[in-house]
């Protein structure tokens, strides 16, 4: 299965280790890619890990390999979730992504 990474800057920050995904698959990771760069890269996708790239229904319409997407953060507003539950496409996120930073972050002082 082919796994591509759309926006692996966000996540290369050099404390993270994406060599662990090579044994779900063929891996590719992109440091950033552009709304016309979508189809090159993600055609034969089986999982797609983004953050910030779009996936509309005209996009998701024209992958049909693809079976999940995983949106690198708490919402998953860039993809267009209804056409890909239509599609039979998972689509899941990371729901409490900085949790813990926003709680340790000190009390807040008003005056």
């Amino acid at each position: 299965m082919n796994i591509v990474v759309t926006d692996g800057y966000t996540l290369q920050q050099g404390d993270l280790a994406l060599t662990s995904l090579e044994s779900f698959g063929n891996l590719l990771i992109y440091d950033r890619t552009t709304v016309s760069q979508i189809m090159e890269r993600c055609e034969h996708a089986g999982i797609v890990i983004t953050s910030k790239v779009p996936f509309d229904a005209v996009i998701l319409e024209q992958l049909p390999q693809l079976k999940l997407i995983s949106v690198l953060a708490t919402g998953y507003n860039v993809i267009d979730i209804h056409a890909a539950k239509q599609r039979g496409v998972v689509v899941c996120n990371v729901p409490a992504y900085g949790t813990a930073s926003v709680a340790t972050s000190g009390p807040c002082l008003m005056k």
